[in-house]
């Protein structure tokens, strides 16, 4: 009895398929299988066109807005003037690529190609598009020293500005598919000999174990495939600058691309990666390592300096200096709230601006940044709400904030620092060297790829501070191999 029923349900399935698609598929015909699984699984989308030519027994099937429309013309042009005799030499063109399975023909079609049918086959016909978006410069990664393209949305455009730079025939690419319905393709790029196996092996691991459709973006696909989900800190270093990536390649590390992304990721990676910029390679070392350094300090600036000025007007009034003793102490007797929540109070502000300016159009957003700052803090100082010493402090950790070259670990910092404002008002500074031992720990515990996250730190290793703490002259650099 059920056998018979699905065996209805079948046929019923199969009847609406034809209706919808007019097809007459004959049994025992390997390309009608295809035919038939294929429009099974688009059968009802009414946005899949389909040019037919009964003389020649073919059915050509396309997006008709992802193809490109000067290369389909051309083709009909062609097809249309040949026999039945000449289809078979027609089709043993080197750019028509022949597809023996159902995964292969999604794939070509959801990228812009066409998919001809014969009786026996199915073919990949070139309609794609052209790359989409121009190359331009980086929006998000600045340089005055270094290149001027960045990543688009293409993958075929970016592996190209990759290979561009890096010119070897080691350099290796490793095709993947994330996903269960929704395949994105994944590329993942090393220089054979350079890049460790292991680590290969690793990451293409745990890409394909990834069963969800809802990826859409290289800096989605790194929180799947991160060692510490829970950590504020970025574990893998990711950009839109095909030169930093280039430069990542030849130092070892495992590169990965993916489809409708201008971002590539790479891996392993350690902290002091994300303060490294493409202008410290494009002065004198001298002066950047004075530059790195500075970064440096811009972060402990950014971490500790609202929290010190929490920690000092609440507690520890013997560390300021007696000739600002009472211009503290005039500016403070007008805000009725307790440091810790005036200086809450305008970090959130603060954020609220940051966010607003960075979702608003560029001229408008500057404008908020500049006006909303200085209008506002003008406006609580005179209210009594805050005092004028903390919007200099607040202001200081801003900028100091925006040296970090990484927007990733920017962030993060940024959310750290609340956590150490709220514990210097509880405990003073020895609640700001609590939270110092807790944060070298949490970042000594974190790893990429098994990586440790400080290294060369923890564990510790002083030959190789030339290479990431500070940046050394080349000659000696090109003895690290």
């Amino acid at each position: 009895m059920r056998k018979d029923r699905n065996r209805f349900l079948k046929d019923i399935k199969l009847q609406k398929v034809k209706k919808n698609f007019d097809a007459q598929i004959e049994p025992n015909l390997a390309g009608e299988s295809i035919l038939q699984q294929f429009i099974s699984d688009f059968n009802i989308s009414s946005d899949l066109s389909v040019t037919e030519f009964p003389h020649l027994t073919v059915k050509i099937y396309y997006f008709s807005y992802l193809i490109n429309k000067d290369h389909y013309e051309q083709f009909l042009s062609n097809i249309r003037n040949i026999t039945p005799e000449e289809l078979q030499s027609f089709l043993n063109h080197s750019e028509f690529k022949v597809l023996s399975n159902m995964d292969g023909i999604e794939e070509a079609i959801l990228s812009g190609s066409g998919i001809l049918f014969t009786e026996k086959r199915a073919y990949e016909l070139p309609f794609k598009e052209g790359m989409g978006r121009s190359i331009s410069p980086s929006e998000t990664e600045t340089v005055i020293l270094g290149a001027h393209d960045a990543f688009v949305e293409s993958i075929d455009v970016n592996l190209s500005l990759i290979r561009k730079r890096v010119m070897s025939s080691q350099l290796k690419a490793i095709k993947l598919h994330v996903g269960n319905k929704a395949k994105r393709t994944v590329y993942l790029l090393y220089i054979d000999g350079v890049a460790s196996e292991k680590d290969i092996e690793e990451i293409k691991k745990r890409i394909l174990s990834i069963k969800n459709d809802a990826i859409v973006d290289t800096n989605m696909l790194v929180q799947f495939i991160d060692e510490h989900p829970n950590s504020p800190f970025p574990q893998f270093y990711t950009t839109e600058r095909p030169d930093v990536i280039a430069y990542k390649l030849f130092d070892g590390k495992v590169v990965g691309l993916m489809d409708n992304s201008p971002f590539a990721f790479c891996t392993p990676v350690s902290f002091f990666d994300f303060m490294e910029s493409m202008d410290d390679f494009g002065q004198r070392w001298i002066v950047s390592t004075f530059i790195k350094v500075t970064r440096y300090i811009a972060i402990l600036v950014t971490l500790l300096f609202t929290a010190l000025y929490v920690a000092v007007t609440t507690y520890h009034y013997e560390m300021i200096p007696q000739a600002l003793l009472p211009t503290l102490l005039e500016s403070r007797s007008k805000v009725p709230f307790p440091p810790v929540i005036e200086a809450l109070f305008l970090e959130f502000l603060l954020e609220l601006l940051r966010e607003a300016g960075a979702r608003l159009p560029t001229k408008v957003g500057q404008t908020i940044g500049i006006v909303g700052g200085i209008v506002i803090g003008q406006a609580a100082v005179q209210a009594g709400i805050t005092s004028n010493i903390l919007i200099i402090v607040v202001a200081a950790s801003a900028i100091a904030s925006f040296v970090v070259p990484s927007y990733l670990l920017s962030a993060s910092i940024r959310i750290v620092r609340f956590g150490f404002i709220i514990i210097s008002g509880f405990w003073g500074n020895l609640g700001i060297i609590f939270g110092m031992g807790i944060l070298i720990i949490h970042l000594s515990s974190l790893t990429n790829l098994n990586s440790p996250y400080l290294l060369p730190i923890s564990p510790m290793y002083p030959k190789f501070f030339k290479y990431s703490l500070i940046r050394g002259p080349f000659k000696k650099k090109a003895e690290r191999g």
